[in-house]
């Protein structure tokens, strides 16, 4: 045992004494080449002109790397988990039968995805309910309006879903944040609302709340705008009561008469007992009365000039 011990304490002593006398051969070596470098210039600049083009290859070896994983990268850089609550969407299956219905219906009409015209279906629930205007109503001057285009804007300056004249409601979306709200689809559509409720209140019925909502107030016709929005507005009450209505069926013309089913009395005008109907339909099947009103907005960007710049001085007032 003893002389285990003995050889383990001499081979340790070996390497210990080794490596000083290594460290100081390295040492030494570094003292001699720098003296030696010092007086060798050109040398020194061979040695220096090596390590710098080994430099040079290293980096543009790693560039290269770094631009042909250029694209996962950027995006892992630029990830915001948080976005999605930026989008205006929902899932379908969280709305009731009725809505559901028209966001399907919607979707194929207007060649729009399903999710954000859910979200807009129940927005257009819950203002609806608040302003005492009905839903498909509020769906309907969307979809002649803007073909549910949250980006549309006409040649006078309407803007998004409703088409709101924004320079001249301005102060309504103070409120939101400044103009730039017009472009938030929820947004644009309860300031959109609340427009198309003052002009029906002011206007005292429907139709002429929709003629004052075009801008066509002090015209003698509204180029057939209300015909339009009401005949939509039929086609998604027969949505909402479970009948089949064609994906393409047509809107009036301008100067045709209203349709049968649309030219019924006001019911979507805004009146006490209409306030007090239930804005969703029950979800075990019934189909409850939707709320009513009318707006002040602009009209959609294939409207006449003479009708925008007319709303535009109208509204003005």
């Amino acid at each position: 045992m003893k002389v285990w011990r003995v050889v383990a304490a001499d081979v340790l002593l070996g390497i210990r004494h080794v490596s000083h006398n290594t460290l100081a051969l390295v040492g030494l070596s570094a003292v001699v080449s720098a003296v030696f470098l010092s007086g060798r210039a050109d040398v020194r600049h061979q040695l220096e002109e090596q390590v710098l083009g080994w430099l040079e290859q290293r980096a543009l070896a790693r560039t290269t790397l770094a631009d042909e994983a250029a694209p996962s990268d950027i995006l892992l850089a630029m990830a915001e988990p948080e976005a999605i609550t930026r989008a205006t969407a929902m899932d379908p299956a969280e709305l009731n039968r009725q809505q559901a219905a028209l966001v399907s219906w919607i979707s194929r009409r207007y060649s729009v995805a399903p999710e954000p015209i859910s979200r807009l279906v129940q927005e257009a629930w819950s203002v609806g309910k608040k302003a005492g205007v009905e839903p498909t109503l509020i769906l309907a001057v969307m979809a002649v309006e803007s073909g549910f285009n949250p980006f549309a804007q006409s040649h006078v300056g309407a803007q998004g879903l409703m088409q709101v004249m924004t320079g001249i409601h301005r102060d309504k979306y103070e409120m939101f944040g400044g103009r730039r709200a017009a472009f938030d689809p929820v947004t644009n559509l309860r300031v959109g609302v609340q427009v198309l409720k003052d002009c029906i209140a002011r206007a005292g019925s429907l139709q002429e709340g929709l003629k004052h909502y075009v801008g066509a107030a002090n015209l003698t016709h509204d180029g057939g705008y209300a015909s339009k929005v009401l005949a939509e507005q039929a086609y998604l009450r027969e949505v909402v009561q479970g009948r089949k209505v064609a994906f393409n069926a047509p809107l009036p013309q301008p100067g045709a008469e209203l349709p049968a089913a649309v030219a019924t009395p006001d019911s979507t005008v805004n009146a006490p007992q209409a306030a007090a109907h239930p804005a969703a339909p029950a979800a075990s099947g019934a189909v409850a009365p939707l709320p009513a009103v009318a707006p002040t907005v602009a009209p959609a960007a294939s409207e006449a000039p003479l009708v925008r710049r007319v709303e535009q001085v109208a509204l003005a007032r």
